[in-house]
């Protein structure tokens, strides 16, 4: 069936399918899944940790966390790929354009693919260069070298990840995003038990498993993603240059952004370390409540992207604004609940991260910056989302270098002045001026959806 519209809001999509309504129900089921999925991460992480640590030595503890923290901020470079994919999927899908969304997942997959194997070519001087970054002792870095020559062979898998789970997103398929999730979680902790516990392989054992994890994920979403899969590799002009060109360039905003907040944040730990050992400590457990408030607010962003995309690829300003609308009112009321769950409970999460006294006092004092945090950076958590699905990379692109720029004179002000408390207002000053700077743009999001924006 066709879907017939006018009045400028439809470009004659041929092959459009009669939209759904969009109702609170459908971003809870596109939000749910993914803060579900999230909630398994640090799960992982801890497993991994307490399995290594049963062998009784400091060393391989050390060498699995050294060594995971080497291969995510390599992975990292390509993280890209998960937003870029679910804005230009989410499009087609909203076109009716099933060809179109196949192909930008292969487009995705080839990248993926090609990223992966460069670093599996190329990680000897990867993995120098972070030693030399990082040095450890002789023990552990010859225990991380073990866990990287097994791990690194995953690269291609876990970067192909980022691209399947935006095209997941992208079509509303978050359930199958949280089966994945749980597959690779769950397969990766019995592997972790059987290969070090009962084989006792060792630092070997856990990069095993979780390259035995990786793959396996990587396989489940490709057969979740066959159809679309099958309907891209029929499409004509899959590697056309100007796709090409358009990828290139969506993804390349992207990077820029994530590469500026990223940069931020590592300032704001090297401000910290300059506050003294307690300080920093305590700034680290403090950290964990914003890692809680992106695992719990990234679902909502990620409806955003979806729904929004979904209505610009229609060319449905209408629909645009309800579902930013219905998306960020899930997102505003998520964020009060965790600033009333910091404020009740704050105390009771900091004693079970830390059992330093000084540690547990220091981050008592600063909470408070941690119960405004949600209800500051809302706004820039859904803007961001709602930007993606619009594909209004570039105006995120100069958005956060504006936010960043700011940000820079006041972290190098404030704490002068009001010392770590300082520090703190500059990094909320950076998520409000983040949500501010996408506010005032976000008329060309629904210039987009009108086929108006450039």
């Amino acid at each position: 069936m066709v879907e017939l519209q006018s009045g400028g809001q439809s470009g004659g999509l041929s092959g459009a399918v009669p939209p759904r309504a969009l109702t609170h129900r459908r971003v809870l089921a596109i939000a749910l899944p993914v803060v579900l999925s999230n909630a398994t991460i640090p799960i992982l992480g801890a497993v991994d940790t307490g399995v290594i640590g049963q062998l009784g030595r400091a060393e391989p503890i050390g060498a699995v966390g050294l060594g995971a923290v080497i291969l995510t901020s390599l992975y990292w470079i390509f993280g890209f790929l998960r937003m870029g994919t679910s804005g230009l999927v989410a499009q087609a899908h909203g076109a009716g354009d099933a060809g179109e969304s196949g192909a930008h997942l292969m487009r995705a997959l080839a990248i993926g693919a090609a990223a992966g194997l460069g670093f599996i070519l190329l990680q000897a001087p990867f993995f120098a260069a972070a030693f030399r970054l990082a040095p450890a002792s002789a023990q552990v870095e010859a225990l991380a070298r073990d866990y990287l020559a097994l791990r690194i062979w995953g690269a291609p898998a876990t970067i192909s990840l980022y691209a399947l789970t935006g095209w997941l997103i992208a079509v509303e398929r978050t359930r199958s995003v949280l089966v994945m999730q749980l597959a690779m979680n769950g397969l990766n902790i019995g592997l972790d038990l059987w290969f070090v516990l009962g084989l006792g392989w060792g630092v070997r054992g856990v990069a095993g498993a979780t390259l035995i994890a990786e793959w396996s994920g990587l396989l489940l979403g490709l057969w979740f993603a066959r159809h679309a899969i099958r309907a891209g590799l029929r499409r004509a002009g899959l590697f056309a240059r100007d796709r090409l060109e358009q990828l290139a360039r969506v993804n390349g905003d992207i990077l820029i952004r994530s590469v500026l907040l990223q940069g931020s944040f590592t300032t704001f730990m090297f401000m910290a370390a300059g506050q003294g050992d307690v300080t920093l400590a305590a700034n680290q457990v403090l950290l964990q409540f914003l890692s809680i408030v992106a695992y719990g607010l990234d679902g909502f962003a990620f409806a955003a992207e979806s729904l929004v995309g979904q209505a610009v690829g229609a060319r449905r300003p209408d629909r645009l604004r309800r579902a930013a609308r219905l998306a960020s009112g899930w997102g505003a009321a998520g964020a009060a609940l965790l600033a009333a769950v910091f404020l009740l409970g704050g105390p009771a999460i900091i004693d079970l991260l830390t059992t330093a006294p000084a540690v547990r006092a220091e981050a008592r004092e600063f909470l408070p910056w941690l119960v405004v945090a949600p209800l500051v950076g809302v706004a820039s958590w859904m803007l961001d989302g709602i930007f993606i699905g619009a594909i209004r990379t570039r105006e995120m692109r100069n958005a956060m270098l504006v936010s960043v720029g700011i940000y820079a004179v006041l972290v190098l002000l404030l704490p002068r002045a009001f010392g770590n408390h300082g520090l703190w207002a500059a990094l909320m000053a950076l998520n409000a001026l983040r949500g501010l700077t996408l506010w005032r743009l976000y008329p060309r999001v629904e210039a987009a959806a009108r086929g108006m924006a450039p």
